[in-house]
């Protein structure tokens, strides 16, 4: 699993970013390259603006922190063509280059931040994270859709 504080393991993230074009296909699912980005932003912004969407219930948290955040948080890599949140579906077009410029500023912000600004961070569905917990979300969240842009 890469390190997303490590700033070399960073940069191939980047670096792989950067070969998507507004013409790159996907391998399967159903967004588009502009949408994916929009996409893997939607778990930044939850990560830095939590204020900006719902909080779940306490039992939908429960919930979401008992089932979901294991299967998140582990080293096992998403398999194709899962279901997602509804907050993380992205159905309008959005601007690639916009999309692609606060990815690459998000992954930087959290490269930059270091583990030690997320061990014990608070997520909004699935409460206290370890540093580690938030290094394969991201890792894991960001590997599965450039893997599916061929990237």
């Amino acid at each position: 699993m890469q390190n997303v504080f490590d700033a070399k393991d960073a940069q191939e993230y980047i670096n792989r970013i950067n070969n998507l074009t507004p013409e790159t296909q996907r391998k399967w699912g159903k967004m588009s390259v502009d949408q994916v980005l929009a996409h893997l932003n939607v778990a930044y912004d939850l990560t830095f603006t939590p204020e900006k969407f719902p909080k779940p219930s306490f039992i939908a948290k429960f919930l979401l922190s008992k089932f979901v955040k294991p299967k998140i948080t582990n080293e096992i890599p998403y398999k194709q063509s899962l279901p997602t949140s509804p907050v993380f579906i992205i159905a309008d077009e959005r601007n690639f280059e916009e999309e692609k410029a606060k990815l690459i500023g998000n992954i930087q912000r959290v490269q930059q931040l270091g583990r030690e600004a997320f061990e014990g961070k608070e997520n909004i569905n699935f409460g206290k994270m370890t540093a580690q917990g938030w290094n394969n979300m991201f890792a894991k969240h960001l590997n599965h859709h450039l893997e599916q842009f061929g990237v």
